[in-house]
């Protein structure tokens, strides 16, 4: 997503605006520099102790299910989200659970990859062989036994719209694990997992809970014909299914419990959103450092629910590692919004932000 704001966006948004020259060689100033991303992308798993160290003994396993699809319409490229399923990976590993990796049609499944939106465990996943290997050969849906896992995880990407809500592996499973009392979670347009799951008893598994998901206006700001390439809008279709919808700040973290359905947002929400699914399993999550992008979010919160001096106060009193980008990202979806104030706001914090690293 990050990526496709960068390319088409920040050239019209801000020439549009009318800076300088001086002006437009400030923002670009406000990105971090090439040598980041190149040191980011040799991360190895070895450089991570919370997923090496102090692992507990095995909790038992849970499952991780992502598309299979890898076209949208006639020529848009789609799968599964990386950085969806490695973060998500790397919580439940650390805290002491194994993790298979399934899709409807098993094999290696198409996946999407946004460099912007990359950081150090993302690159570790990436790096590792085994790791590559199992995602290579994921379990094809109709060879896994629900009762093996003490949850499922949906991981998000475009391609679960088309290849999640019909069919019938998917809905057993759902519908076996949450009748069983275990987890059922489902993260950004994972939850097309979900519409179609009908209980034993008849009722929609959706009907009455508090559930997240991808947003329509975070759908339609990207996609403006998104109605025209998808069978759905993702909200709408939770909603029309009973579900008690709960939208957070466009591309800002939002994670929804709602007993053992655990629901989240967006990319941004993956994090939270697998540390409650331990929790729920009857486990304190290991205690982690919070990644630059989490703290990223974490003051685009505080900027959206305080306001900007709110937000300055505490990047003030919070050295943090933030990731600079994301703040001028959101930047630029501020100007695609219109809200101009906002975007020069978040130009500012980023400012801030880089004289203070």
């Amino acid at each position: 997503m990050l990526k496709k704001i960068t390319v088409t966006l920040v050239t019209l948004v801000i020439l549009g605006a009318g800076l300088t020259f001086g002006a437009k060689s400030w923002v670009k100033s406000l990105l971090p520099e090439k040598a980041h991303f190149v040191a980011l992308k040799t991360t190895q798993v070895s450089d991570l102790p919370y997923v090496t160290e102090n692992i507990p003994a095995n909790r038992g396993k849970i499952l991780a299910v992502v598309t299979s699809t890898d076209k949208m319409g006639q020529d848009k490229e789609t799968g599964y989200e990386h950085t969806e399923l490695a973060r998500a990976y790397w919580v439940f590993i650390a805290n002491g659970f194994d993790v298979d990796i399934a899709s409807p049609k098993g094999g290696k499944p198409p996946v999407v990859i946004d460099g912007e939106d990359m950081g150090a465990y993302d690159y570790a996943f990436l790096n590792d062989g085994a790791i590559q290997q199992k995602v290579a050969n994921s379990i094809a849906l109709a060879d896994v036994n629900p009762n093996d896992y003490e949850a499922v995880y949906f991981v998000g990407g475009k391609g679960t719209m088309f290849d999640f809500p019909d069919n019938p592996h998917v809905q057993e499973i759902a519908k076996t694990l949450y009748q069983n009392n275990k987890v059922v979670s489902a993260v950004c347009h994972g939850p097309a997992a979900l519409v179609n799951v009908e209980l034993d008893n008849g009722e929609m598994l959706l009907a009455n809970k508090q559930v997240s998901g991808f947003t329509n206006d975070e759908e339609l700001l990207l996609i403006p014909d998104a109605k025209e390439i998808f069978p759905f809008l993702l909200e709408d279709k939770l909603i029309e299914q009973g579900a008690e919808f709960q939208a957070g700040t466009t591309y800002l973290e939002k994670v929804t419990q709602d007993g053992k359905l655990i629901t989240g947002q967006n990319p941004w929400s993956v994090w939270g959103l697998a540390e409650k699914v331990v929790a729920e399993l009857g486990y304190q999550p290991k205690t982690r450092a919070r990644t630059p992008e989490e703290h990223a979010i974490e003051l685009l919160m505080t900027y959206d629910a305080n306001g900007f001096d709110a937000a300055l106060n505490e990047l003030k009193h919070k050295p943090y590692a933030y990731q600079r980008l994301l703040i001028v990202m959101h930047s630029i979806l501020a100007f695609m919004q219109f809200d101009i104030g906002k975007g020069i706001d978040l130009l500012s914090l980023a400012n801030q932000l880089k004289l203070l690293n």
